[in-house]
C-alpha cells in the first residue's frame, strides 16, 4: 500500500489533512528578529483553541537571516520562494498550500496581535460570515504611511465602492472556500476584500490591535502606494468589464464618433455659410481625429473581448512564481 504523508502539527503527528482546524498563513520577508517571538506568540493562541492547527511561514525571498530562523522553529511549515515576489503572491502561495477549514493571515512584523485572533473566529462562526477582517482604527505609523493610506481608502471608496475600512490590514480569519477561490498577484493583497465581495462571499469587520514595530523597517512605501493604485483601475476594470470589455470601449467608441461627426457637420457648416476653408477649420481636424479614434476604441474593444474570452476559455499553464523548497519542521 501507498505511505500515507503524514504532517506534524502542534506537536501531534496528524494523517489525514482534512482533520486541521486552522491553518496560520504568515508572509515574510527580512524579519529576522521578529520570528521567534511571533512564532511563540502564535503558538501560545492556537494551543488555546479546539481543533489542530498548522503554521505555513512563506519565505519571500528574503536576504537576511530569516530563512535560518524560520528552520530552528517546531512544527510550522515553511515555503520558500525562489525569489522576492511581493506579498500579494506570498499569501497566494500560503492559501494554496492550507488545508485548515478556517484560515487565519498575518504580517511577521509583530504588529499584528495573534490574540486577537479568537475574537475574529468567534465573529466569523457567531455571524455566520466568510471572512472577518481586521481593522486597525488607532494605527501605530507614521505620517506619511497614514497619509497614503487614508488616499488609498477615498480612492476605493470612490471606484469601486469599497466600504471596508482597512484592507491593508494582514491580519484576517476566512473560510476555506473563501481563500481557495483567490488567485493573487502584485499588490493585489489589498484588494481580497473587495474581489471576495463581489464573489458573493460574507465579509464583517473587528477592532483589533496595532502594536508599534519590534524591529526592521516597513515594507510600505510610495513606490508600493503606485503600484496599488494601478492595480486598483485593473480591479475597477475586472470587476465592471471582465465578461464584456467592448461594453466599455463600445460605450467610448460611439461616444467618439459622434462627437467627431457633429464636428465635421460644423465645419462643413461653416465652410458652406461662413467661407471658412477646412485646412484653417480647427473643427474639421478635430472631428477627423475623434473619428478615427472612434473607431479604434472599438476596434479594439472587440480585440479585447475576444482575448478575454480566449483567457477565460483556456488553460493557464505558466506558473506566476516558483517555489525553491518545502520543509516542514519537527
Amino acid at each position: 500500500m501507498p505511505k500515507i504523508p503524514q504532517v506534524r502539527i502542534a506537536n501531534h503527528i496528524i494523517s489525514d489533512k482534512s482533520k486541521i482546524e486552522y491553518s496560520v498563513v504568515i508572509p515574510v520577508f527580512n524579519e529576522e528578529q521578529n520570528i521567534s517571538l511571533l512564532d511563540s506568540e502564535i503558538k501560545s493562541v492556537m494551543d488555546k483553541l479546539l481543533g489542530k492547527y498548522e503554521i505555513i511561514y512563506v519565505n519571500d525571498g528574503s536576504n537576511d537571516s530569516s530563512l535560518e530562523q524560520l528552520k530552528r522553529l517546531k512544527d510550522i511549515k515553511i515555503i520558500t520562494l525562489n525569489r522576492n515576489y511581493g506579498q500579494a503572491t506570498a499569501l497566494d502561495a500560503g492559501f494554496k498550500e492550507s488545508s485548515g477549514k478556517i484560515v487565519i493571515s498575518l504580517d511577521a512584523d509583530l504588529q499584528n496581535d495573534p490574540r486577537d485572533i479568537p475574537r475574529l473566529i468567534a465573529k466569523l462562526k457567531d455571524r455566520n460570515l466568510d471572512v472577518v477582517a481586521g481593522w486597525r482604527r488607532v494605527r501605530n505609523d507614521k505620517a506619511g504611511i497614514r497619509a497614503l493610506t487614508n488616499t488609498g481608502r477615498f480612492l476605493r471608496r470612490f471606484l469601486i465602492n469599497d466600504p471596508v475600512h482597512d484592507t491593508g490590514c494582514t491580519l484576517r480569519v476566512y473560510r476555506k472556500e473563501a481563500v481557495k477561490s483567490l488567485d493573487l498577484q502584485g499588490e493585489m493583497h489589498r484588494y481580497i476584500l473587495a474581489l471576495l465581495r463581489w464573489k458573493g462571499f460574507r465579509i464583517g469587520e473587528l477592532e483589533v490591535n496595532h502594536r508599534p514595530r519590534y524591529s526592521g523597517k516597513t515594507k510600505y512605501g510610495y513606490d508600493k502606494a503606485v503600484r496599488g493604485f494601478i492595480d486598483l483601475i485593473y480591479i475597477w476594470f475586472i470587476e465592471k468589464y471582465s465578461q464584456r470589455p467592448l461594453h466599455m470601449f463600445g460605450r467610448l467608441g460611439i461616444g467618439s464618433f459622434f462627437l467627431g461627426v457633429l464636428a465635421e457637420a460644423w465645419s462643413l457648416y461653416t465652410r458652406l455659410f461662413q467661407g471658412l476653408s477646412l485646412n484653417r477649420n480647427g473643427w474639421f481636424f478635430l472631428g477627423f481625429f475623434l473619428i478615427l479614434a472612434g473607431i479604434m476604441f472599438f476596434s479594439f474593444g472587440i480585440t479585447l473581448d475576444l482575448l478575454m474570452k480566449i483567457y477565460l476559455n483556456t488553460s493557464q499553464n505558466e506558473k506566476r512564481y516558483y517555489i525553491k523548497e518545502s520543509i516542514n519542521t519537527q
